[in-house]
């Protein structure tokens, strides 16, 4: 998909627009409200990102100038305002949804996914990898026959490693997909989650589905 990214903190536009270019995106990064006001109009983006405070023009300004031309084109708004009042303004001024600032990787992916899937599309709720089955609306696991009940974050890494079978993933693409932009990068909270998810997934007579490779990252087996 197109998407157009107005967001002025670099670090933060750099993290998004890597990210969604590994899942397969084109991404067209702009740093102020006029810029991103004008690449808006055009009408070539299946889908934009919007940051609310912006030089030049604000993101309000920007969606309700877009909006008064184009009311199908889905917008996410980025922000670290968090205030319900702040949400409130935004979606009433044709924001689809909203982000506040900090977010994980995973759940903004989640967000455009929800945006971007077409009527053809609806059913792609489920992932499967090997023996392991994860329902993404009702955020279920199962392994087998035997339903596997994980916390939120366990859910949300095990989606990100489902999303990506068989391929060796850093502690580093994890923590950001999952954990999100601001964490430490000095913390081990990638490994216990790791932890978590192995001691969980584990049945006799499988093999563990998740692959250690040292000082390289992890892998999800694919089963085949």
């Amino acid at each position: 998909m197109r998407i157009l990214l107005v967001e002025d903190e670099k670090a933060i536009a750099d993290f998004i627009a890597r990210g969604l270019e590994a899942e397969g995106h084109a991404v067209t990064w702009v740093a102020d409200g006029i810029d991103g006001e004008a690449l808006a109009r055009t009408g070539r983006f299946d889908l934009i990102l919007l940051d609310l405070m912006l030089p030049g023009k604000d993101g309000l300004e920007v969606l309700a100038s877009l909006r008064r031309e184009d009311g199908s084109t889905p917008v996410i708004l980025l922000t670290a305002k968090g205030e319900v009042a702040d949400r409130v303004a935004g979606l009433d001024a044709g924001a689809n949804d909203y982000v506040t600032k900090p977010f994980a990787f995973e759940e903004l992916v989640a967000r455009i996914r929800a945006q971007l899937r077409s009527p053809a599309q609806g059913s792609a709720t489920e992932l499967r990898t090997g023996d392991i089955e994860l329902d993404l609306l009702r955020r279920r696991v199962k392994r087998g026959d035997v339903e596997v009940l994980l916390s939120a974050r366990e859910f949300d890494l095990l989606a990100y490693m489902m999303r990506h079978p068989g391929q060796v993933l850093s502690r580093e693409q994890l923590l950001n997909g999952v954990w999100g932009y601001d964490y430490d990068p000095g913390t081990n909270i990638v490994g216990v989650y790791i932890a978590y998810l192995r001691r969980k997934l584990a049945m006799e007579g499988r093999p563990d589905p998740i692959e250690t490779l040292r000082s390289v990252g992890y892998r999800l087996r694919d089963g085949r």
